[in-house]
C-alpha cells in the first residue's frame, strides 16, 4: 500500500521541525496519536518513515492538514502569515512517544 522511503538522519530531523502543544493535540494521546508540524512539502509516507526512524515507534496512520495562513495588519500594512502543515500520527497500540522531552 505504502511505498518505502529512505531517508537520510538529516532529512528525518528535517521533516519533523516541532511537536504541536495545544489542547486539541494532548486529547488526541489519549487515542495514542501525536501532532507535529512539518514542511509544506513533506508527504504521507516521508512522515511515516521519519516518525518510525527518529523515535524507534510503528506508525499505523498519518493524516495531514494544511493551515491557511492569515492575513493581518501591523501600523496599517497588510500582511499575510506563512502556511502551516501539520501531521497527526497515529502509533501502534502500547506505544508512545514523549514530546515534553528532547531527542
Amino acid at each position: 500500500m505504502s511505498k518505502k522511503v529512505s531517508l537520510s538522519k538529516e532529512q528525518m530531523y528535517d521533516i519533523i521541525s516541532a511537536p504541536v502543544i495545544t489542547e486539541k493535540a494532548t486529547l488526541g494521546s489519549e487515542f495514542g496519536q501525536v501532532t507535529f508540524r512539518v514542511p509544506l512539502t513533506a508527504s504521507k509516507p516521508e512522515i511515516k518513515a521519519a516518525v518510525e526512524g527518529v523515535f524507534g515507534v510503528t506508525v499505523t496512520a498519518v493524516n495531514t492538514l494544511v493551515a491557511k495562513g492569515k492575513s493581518k495588519r501591523f501600523r496599517g500594512t497588510i500582511g499575510r502569515r506563512s502556511d502551516t502543515k501539520k501531521a497527526i500520527v497515529t502509533l501502534a497500540d502500547g506505544q508512545s512517544i514523549d514530546v515534553t522531552t528532547g531527542v
